[in-house]
């Protein structure tokens, strides 16, 4: 419901724009670092290289946490190292102060590039934005919102 009177708010707020560049001091992570999954099931193809979580999916490295309703893993050539994580079913990404919530997300793991795209919600402690594709470099801290990007932003920071 709340996300619902957030999208409705969003759609009547004025300043929208085509993309929007943003700072993403709280979706930082450290790439590096070890990532945990846990799930209800896990399904795992040997010849493609890729294992695909479903239920209750959390992924967690560091202080970001990804929830999701099913996590499709690829794994590089080797298969030793994950090489990205496609996220479906109603995807929510939290780090620190900012969350992002859409439809789908993949996470290039070793770039530490996340593009979530469907319906996204950006929430930076009291400032929110929407759009339709949120690309993140979580390296940096740096992303940029596409796709009629709707924003409010509270008068005296958040």
């Amino acid at each position: 419901m709340l996300l619902r009177v957030f999208a409705l708010v969003l759609m009547l707020a004025p300043g929208a724009a085509l993309a929007q560049q943003v700072a993403f001091g709280g979706l930082r992570a450290d790439t590096s670092a070890p990532v945990e999954i846990t799930a209800d099931s896990l399904a795992v193809n040997q010849e493609d290289g890729t294992a695909v979580f479903s239920g209750n999916v959390l992924i967690v490295q560091q202080d970001m946490r990804l929830q999701a309703a099913n996590v499709r893993v690829e794994y590089g050539d080797d298969h030793s190292q994950i090489k990205q994580l496609h996220a479906s079913g109603g995807v929510t990404l939290v780090s620190a102060s900012d969350s992002a919530e859409a439809r789908d997300a993949v996470y290039e793991v070793a770039t530490g590039q996340i593009v979530m795209t469907g319906d996204v919600l950006l929430t930076q402690g009291s400032n929110v934005m929407a759009g339709q594709k949120l690309s993140v470099d979580l390296k940096t801290g740096t992303g940029q919102m596409d796709g009629r990007v709707r924003t409010i932003l509270q008068p005296g920071g958040n």
